[in-house]
């Protein structure tokens, strides 16, 4: 009886490519096509391997990538061990990178999965989340991107003024104030002269556009709150907003990507998880050479933790000294503090959601500071 099948897996949107063996057996290799057919087909003849060689697991290995979770879900409903690995994680030397082919990225895959098997090497897999956070992050992500896209209308409006050489009344005021829409609706129907019929139909177009992101701003932000109320959130939610500098958005998408909150022991795996712990080239005598943070995990936390922060230097005293004091002696290194604000801030979040959490979820409190580690200032105060 053999023990397990071991199988990776090279993930497209047509096609599955696989590497698989048994146990330490010769390795082979199988094409299937990535659809609803090709995917239970795939069930079914791994379940006629195990039966045919008496395994006692059937494990799988695949990369993260933009095709979400599903084929995790289907594998583990049919009893399979399922792993999703992390592309950021996988070490590629530079050989392999020149000579890449879906079989050699489903043998890279199979060798890490054997040798976390066989070897007992660490695995670089992803946390999974579950259908409903999954669900809940597409809307919450959705409401962070879509600023992106009201600003480069905004930004074409003011392009197709430059181009045409119109400058803006004085009386309109200096923002995106009544007066000015005003002004620009005047633009776009003639009765205000400087635009041709193709321009006028341009404005007329974007204007649109506009007011109808601003509309679906509006809704998601409902949508949101909405969510914000549910059980598994709504204490979260409340001890996050007395941060001062954290809004719904910004507690929501914190929430949402972090996920479970008690998979993190202690401040350090938390901003390395966000991207905000410094990059590191040492070797030799060379043992303190470290760079800019290596921004890997979610970036929408660390725009809105960006955000947040310099809303957090404005209000909050302590806060503010701490960014005075540092620009004063480091003019030119302005976002060096505002990362390490970022990090306070992202671990001061944290905690003061695992406080707020259901009892039920509450996990131990984080790892205390040991005797020799720097000291940190305390929580902002509630606004």
């Amino acid at each position: 009886m053999s023990d397990c099948i071991l199988v990776g897996c090279d993930l497209h949107v047509k096609t599955l490519v696989l590497t698989w063996a048994v146990d330490r057996g010769p390795i082979h290799h199988r094409t299937l096509q990535n659809d609803r057919a090709g995917r239970a087909g795939l069930i079914a003849w791994l379940r006629r391997e195990q039966e045919a060689c008496g395994a006692k697991r059937v494990l799988f290995a695949y990369e993260a990538s933009g095709q979400g979770f599903c084929l995790y879900d289907q594998l583990l409903d049919a009893g399979f061990e399922t792993y999703v690995l992390a592309p950021t994680l996988i070490a590629h030397s530079v050989k392999a990178m020149r000579t890449k082919t879906d079989n050699r990225d489903a043998r890279a895959l199979f060798e890490l999965l054997r040798a976390h098997v066989l070897a007992g090497n660490a695995l670089p897999a992803v946390w999974v989340p579950a259908v409903e956070l999954r669900d809940d992050r597409d809307l919450v992500r959705m409401r962070v991107d879509l600023p992106f896209k009201h600003a480069t209308t905004k930004n074409q409006i003011q392009g197709l003024l430059k181009r045409r050489e119109l400058r803006r009344p004085a009386e309109t005021g200096s923002g995106w104030t009544n007066a000015f829409f005003d002004w620009l609706a005047g633009l776009a129907t003639g009765h205000i002269p400087g635009l041709g019929s193709g321009g006028q139909c341009v404005l007329r177009v974007l204007l649109k556009e506009l007011s109808d992101l601003e509309a679906q701003l509006a809704y998601l932000d409902e949508q949101i709150r909405k969510l914000s109320r549910e059980p598994r959130y709504a204490q979260q939610v409340e001890a996050l907003l007395t941060i001062p500098g954290v809004g719904l958005v910004t507690a929501m998408t914190f929430l949402v990507e972090i996920g479970d909150l008690t998979r993190f022991s202690n401040r350090r795996q938390l901003a390395s998880y966000l991207g905000l712990v410094p990059s590191s080239n040492e070797s030799g005598e060379a043992t303190d050479r470290k760079g800019h943070i290596h921004r890997h995990g979610p970036s929408r936390v660390r725009r809105l933790l960006c955000q947040a922060s310099w809303t957090l230097i404005r209000s909050d005293e302590q806060f503010g000294r701490r960014y005075d004091a540092f620009v004063s002696h480091s003019p030119k290194r302005k976002m060096v503090i505002v990362v390490a604000i970022m990090r306070q801030l992202a671990i001061i979040m944290w905690r003061r959601a695992l406080e707020g959490g259901p009892p039920a979820n509450k996990p131990e409190a984080p790892r205390k500071k040991t005797a020799g580690s720097r000291k940190q200032p305390p929580c902002p105060a509630a606004a």
